[in-house]
């Protein structure tokens, strides 16, 4: 046998495996194939040729993992038994790029599943040889390198942590100021997955200098690349004064603002939550955001946003109108009210309508004012209905309950409170009842009108146990009024009248 013949066998060898290889890596790209790939023992045939002298076959294997790994818990969790880890990790340190973006790929794919198998990446050492490559000249590995760090680092504080430890940060601060886009977007979104957990980790993200780097990138044309942005200065202005203050010091106002009209619906949301989580920490910066026209610019985005997409918008408002009664006029001035009105009679999910109750509470507890202008929008009867309804979640009933409290304790605009008469149960009525017995004893015109509209009639109606607050303020109404009139609205006093009538001798 001639040695071009014994050379046959090898290279029949080497094409066999890569032939296979690319097969599966092609195959594993298909969810419909993954069940049968992993009953036809596709691991164990893989993890060999990840120490294959053929490099393109080391890095096909790799990510031919990569992809079923990605797949779901069980193929990552295969991926971790199969002792696959440490032989990713060493190879990082040793290999070409294209290996490198592979084997990191396939540390990204088994940590997105969860913490447990994210504690595994890290257990592995994966940490430190991920940071070596974000220092790599080739911009894919620090890509891929990054990617996996947000992934350990997005589950909870302590894998945040090990990130942290790492030195990824200042490294990742680095990445957002390199030319490329992708880069960028992956690097500013891991930044994001590390200040999300605790002040202290927000912290560390700030120290680093990242918030002036993503400012200067909010008005970028990249849409991927803003949702990132926006979302990470959301993250670390979320935990506390300060760190919402260092956002707002970097001059993000007002030119945040323009992109909640951007044409990206996810870039709106991002942004209007990073307005939010700044307006909620203290009335400055609310003020702060009222005088941008953050306020207004927020009721226009909620007008022309549906879903889960106006939420962060809606609590926006509930946020600034709960600090003053300055700031609650702020967001009436703005038509907010009417805004919100308009999104409860538009929304079915229970979540965002609790929410839309809450901000109406908190706008409209402050003074009779303020309540008037949230009852005269015709919210009280909605936010009856949304506390009545017997398949309404828990926390929206709660919700719904304390708002309408809210705004009946401070209500002294009694058409708006007209219709409660004849809808509320009696743990409300005896608010609505109890403003009704503030006005009438001081408004002329209001009590007649209280007799006209079936009002009087209505309250004579209630039974309301005797000492209670109910009977006092039915009391207070009653003595409103002269006694025969009270005597004609009370229920039977027709049948009395007939009775007599009955028995009513005409003199001779």
């Amino acid at each position: 046998m001639g040695s071009r013949q014994v050379l046959q066998v090898f290279e029949q060898y080497q094409k066999s495996r890569t032939t296979f290889v690319q097969t599966v890596a092609e195959l594993a790209s298909r969810p419909q194939n993954i069940e049968t790939l992993q009953n036809a023992g596709v691991m164990n045939l893989l993890r060999p040729l990840l120490l294959d002298v053929v490099p393109t076959i080391q890095q096909t294997a790799a990510l031919a993992l990569g992809r079923l790994a990605n797949y779901n818990d069980d193929l990552a969790l295969a991926v971790v038994k199969g002792d696959i880890l440490p032989q990713l990790v060493y190879s990082l340190a040793e290999q070409n790029r294209f290996y490198k973006k592979a084997a990191a790929f396939v540390l990204r794919a088994v940590a997105k599943h969860s913490p447990e198998l994210a504690n595994s990446v890290v257990d592995c050492g994966a940490l430190d040889a991920l940071v070596i490559c974000l220092e790599e000249f080739d911009p894919g590995v620090k890509e891929s390198a990054a990617w996996a760090l947000g992934y350990v680092a997005r589950h909870n504080a302590e894998l945040s942590q090990a990130v942290v430890d790492a030195g990824a940060v200042p490294l990742l601060v680095l990445c957002i100021q390199e030319p490329e886009l992708s880069l960028k977007r992956i690097a500013a979104s891991a930044l994001s997955d590390i200040a999300k957990h605790s002040p202290e980790l927000a912290q560390t993200v700030v120290d680093a200098g990242a918030i002036a780097h993503l400012a200067q990138m909010i008005l970028n044309n990249d849409a991927k690349l803003k949702r990132q942005v926006f979302s990470a200065l959301a993250q670390i202005a979320k935990h506390s004064v300060d760190l919402a203050e260092m956002v707002v010091e970097a001059e993000i106002f007002p030119a945040v603002l323009t992109c909640l009209t951007d044409s990206d619906e996810y870039v709106r949301k991002n942004v209007a939550t990073l307005i939010r989580e700044i307006a909620k920490h203290t009335p400055e910066l609310s003020q702060l955001i009222v005088n941008a026209g953050g306020v207004a610019a927020v009721v226009d985005y909620i007008g022309c946003s549906k879903g889960n997409i106006r939420l962060p918008g809606i609590m926006m408002l509930g946020y600034v109108g709960a600090h003053s009664e300055s700031l609650a006029t702020a967001v009436i001035v703005s038509k907010g009210v009417e805004q919100l009105a308009m999104a409860m009679s538009e929304e079915a999910e229970d979540h965002i309508l609790a929410a839309i109750c809450w901000s109406l509470g908190q706008i409209s507890r402050h003074t009779a004012e303020h309540a008037k202008a949230v009852a005269t929008r015709n919210v009280f009867p909605k936010l009856l209905q949304c506390y009545l309804r017997t398949d309404a979640s828990e926390d929206l009933q709660q919700k719904a309950k304390k708002a309408l409290k809210n705004g009946l304790q401070k209500c002294v605009h009694l058409p708006a409170l007209e219709p409660l008469l004849h809808d509320a149960p009696s743990n409300v009525l005896k608010h609505v009842v109890a403003q009704f017995s503030k006005v009438l004893p001081h408004d002329n015109k209001a009590r007649r009108l209280f007799v006209t509209t079936g009002g009087l009639k209505k309250v004579q109606a209630i039974k309301a146990e005797p000492g209670s607050a109910l009977a006092e303020y039915i009391n207070t109404i009653n003595n409103c009024y002269p006694e025969e009139i009270v005597k004609y609205y009370s229920p039977g006093y027709s049948e009395q009248l007939l009775e007599r009538l009955e028995s009513y001798q005409p003199a001779a």
